[in-house]
């Protein structure tokens, strides 16, 4: 009887380690055969705003809403255009590194990091947002066509003043009145690699703006602020810097700011 199991042993284990093999090769062949996820091009460009205070990203009356809208609808369709919350800086950074994933490994490679396009805008604490997310992508080695702040009040534990060497560009609009006023004046961390484009004053005491469907508190307390969000003036002025930069987002991000560039505010005066 042993010698019977041995004479079946061997030809039943050849027979299992062959059916073996055969189910390896056939499953990494069926492995290979699964489609991978298609490349898909990145956006030209992509444009992160952020609104202030308690706001919600699709509030019309507001003004960086308003901006987002007016370009999604004039713009090309491949550029990216969308406003955050400016407690929601995580949702907006996660948002700009699942479009420059072309290839959707999860990770950004530096041809997908070479090919990004990005401007950032806010109001208030979303101009600060603004900043941390620059901040945010420099960690990553990402560059940052332009920022642009609007009364840009930053929370205890943040800092909105100092712009980081991966922004190109960089502007600052504030005005000094009421309770709320934002930041007078923004600096660049390296001013060889990121060129600001000024501070810019605003005075609505003398100019004043109409905004309709603001609060009763708004108006006694904080008109100024409220003002810089829905000054069609002001935010007339930062399309057209944004649009400026679409219009020639397919250049070099090696390419230097150019010491020509400026900016005209017809309610705001540089500092």
């Amino acid at each position: 009887m042993t010698g019977a199991r041995l004479l079946w042993s061997v030809p039943v284990r050849a027979s299992v380690i062959t059916l073996t093999i055969l189910g390896v090769i056939v499953l990494s062949r069926a492995a290979d055969t699964v489609p991978r996820a298609a490349t898909t091009p990145a956006p030209s460009s992509i444009v992160i705003g952020f609104v202030g205070g308690f706001v919600s990203h699709d509030n019309l009356r507001h003004g960086p809403v308003q901006l987002a809208q007016r370009m999604q609808r004039s713009v090309s369709k491949n550029i990216y255009i969308r406003v955050f919350e400016n407690r929601r800086r995580k949702q907006a950074y996660d948002a700009i590194l699942r479009e420059l994933d072309t290839d959707h490994d999860g990770v950004l490679s530096a041809d997908e990091k070479a090919r990004a396009h990005i401007i950032l805008f806010g109001h208030s604490w979303g101009a600060a947002a603004a900043v941390l997310l620059a901040r945010d992508l420099r960690r990553d080695g990402i560059r940052v066509l332009l920022t642009v702040q609007v009364d840009s009040i930053e929370k205890a534990w943040q800092n909105d003043a100092v712009i980081p060497d991966n922004v190109a560009e960089a502007v600052n609009f504030y005005q000094p009145s009421g309770l709320l006023h934002g930041r007078t004046q923004i600096a660049a961390a390296d001013p060889a690699k990121t060129q600001v484009l000024g501070n810019y004053r605003m005075d609505y005491r003398k100019d004043p703006v109409n905004c309709p469907g603001a609060s009763w508190f708004s108006r006694v307390f904080t008109s100024g602020h409220m003002q810089s969000e829905c000054d069609p003036r002001l935010w007339s002025q930062i399309e057209g810097m944004l649009r400026q930069r679409l219009s020639s987002s397919d250049a070099s991000l090696d390419t230097p700011p150019r010491a020509s560039t400026s900016v005209s505010v017809a309610a705001g005066s540089q500092r």
